[in-house]
């Protein structure tokens, strides 16, 4: 399997092999679900909180007396059924993370990589080492090749304080590190502009691990 191979200005000069290994596997829809499933959980934040009936402030005083005046008994302002009151089985802070184990992350991670690589919206670039931190510029190479305005995922090796700065204020980028990537990282966006180095780099994570 091959794809475009642009150099640094954008502008295609050839194509370069896509291992077989990483990018043309059988696409296994399950674990691609369990994996994005569990990363949108991890990154769920278990914030809400409310109070109960022991929790909310006053009610230490009887309303009002037991009988006599025709309304429902009442020990406490603080009781569900009041304005103000308690709240009955409300949220509590909690931890909604699930782990995935190192093999299935991997396994899913070449899935989502095939079929990207299957839909053609894989591209590698020599380089993309900026020599100043200019947003335009970095925006121009992308025009080049026709991923402006389309989500896109920007894999490297390392990331440059001037590839860090010219890509922080395009919205429709992610800028990654080739060792962080996952797959719902791959899934999310519509095309992947890899380095030369990061695609060495990657193809080393997943065969070495893999292995």
């Amino acid at each position: 399997m091959e794809t475009k191979l642009f150099d640094k200005q954008g502008k295609e000069i050839g194509k370069v092999k896509l291992t077989d290994k990483i990018f043309n596997l059988d696409i296994n829809k399950t674990l691609l679900w369990e994996n994005v499933t569990a990363l949108l959980k991890n990154r769920r934040k278990g914030f809400a909180s409310t109070k109960n009936k022991a929790e909310v402030r006053g009610g230490g005083k009887k309303p009002y007396r037991q009988k006599g005046i025709g309304w429902a008994r009442a020990g406490t302002n603080r009781s569900p059924i009041w304005k103000g009151g308690g709240v009955v089985f409300g949220p509590k802070p909690r931890n909604y993370s699930v782990s995935i184990p190192k093999k299935k992350k991997l396994k899913a991670l070449l899935s989502s990589l095939s079929v990207k690589a299957k839909e053609n919206t894989i591209f590698v670039i020599e380089d993309l080492n900026l020599e100043s931190p200019k947003t335009k510029k970095f925006s121009n190479i992308l025009k080049s090749i026709n991923l402006n305005n389309v989500k896109t995922l920007v894999s490297v090796e390392q990331i440059g304080a001037n590839l860090k700065l010219a890509g922080r204020n395009i919205p429709y980028v992610s800028l990654k590190r080739v060792d962080d990537i996952n797959c719902l990282d791959v899934l999310s966006v519509d095309y992947i502009l890899i380095t030369k180095k990061g695609l060495e780099k990657l193809e080393q994570r997943c065969t070495t691990k893999k292995s």
